[in-house]
């Protein structure tokens, strides 16, 4: 419990430094276009190291499924109603540019702020650990920050998982104009934590491509090729189907359109703790 009680004090730090940090960009850059690449930086930054805390106390910690799938769906709704339009995804930018509502220059330069994001998230976080806060980030001291691959299964098997938790993940969001707006973020997040109880012990259900960059593609197991499969291609095919089905097939057999362009939430993922 004095874990979990760090990790979690941790947690709640930097999601207030981010949101500081937001807060004060959108002061700076109010006026100009650079702002929502300021804040996909800040908003991937804070997913990924979260999830970096997150994943230490499932894999390290052993903490117990119910609080894991708990944290799962609290670290989720935080998320969703933090990030102030970044997608802190790069599906979400797929989405977007799929749309129209991003030209492509647009859509690449969020995605590089993701990585960005997700990269200074993956080098910060050893540091953080370095500190010796709790018996955990000790432990993980003690054995080099080291991590295995959370893959389970086959690869084929692993990537139909994330290409799955994908395409119900972007289903969610785009029906999502159907939910009473207060109550968006907690459908999502019930969703991603159900994804995570289905599919968590398979792949760690990341379905984020720079999420699992950051989380995932440096621990030993397998290989950048086996880790790219997994995590990015699957995850961007689960994306694309959803938005075929939804948008073309079904409504050229119904004759109707099921997406409503009006609707702007931010396909946000979190990954498995258990």
């Amino acid at each position: 419990m004095a874990d979990l009680s760090v990790s979690l004090s941790l947690l709640a730090l930097v999601v207030l430094l981010s949101e500081a940090t937001r807060k004060t960009a959108t002061k700076l850059f109010a006026r100009t276009e650079y702002c929502i690449y300021v804040m996909e930086v800040i908003s991937t930054f804070q997913l990924c190291v979260c999830t970096h805390e997150l994943k230490l106390l499932g894999e390290v910690g052993r903490i117990e499924p119910h609080i894991g799938l708990t944290l799962t769906y609290l670290v989720s709704v935080v998320h969703a109603l933090t990030f102030h339009g970044a997608f802190g995804n790069p599906s979400g930018a797929l989405e977007h540019l799929y749309r129209r509502n991003l030209t492509g220059k647009c859509a690449v330069a969020r995605v590089a702020c993701q990585i960005v994001g997700a990269v200074v998230a993956r080098a910060v976080v050893p540091y953080v650990w370095a500190l010796g806060l709790s018996d955990l980030h000790l432990r993980h001291k003690l054995f080099g920050f080291k991590c295995l691959s959370p893959i389970n299964a086959t690869l084929p098997r692993a990537a139909a998982v994330e290409l799955a938790c994908a395409f119900a993940v972007q289903t969610a969001v785009t029906h999502m104009y159907k939910v009473d707006e207060k109550y968006r973020a907690h459908v999502i997040a019930a969703v991603i934590t159900a994804l995570v109880y289905a599919g968590g012990r398979v792949t760690g259900a990341v379905f984020n491509p720079v999420l699992a960059y950051s989380t995932q593609f440096a621990c030993s197991g397998h290989t950048f090729a086996e880790y790219s499969l997994v995590y990015w291609l699957a995850p961007v095919l689960g994306v694309t189907s959803s938005l075929l089905l939804f948008d073309k097939v079904i409504p050229l057999l119904s004759g109707k359109s099921s997406y409503k362009k009006d609707l702007d939430f931010p396909f946000f993922e979190t990954k498995k703790i258990m």
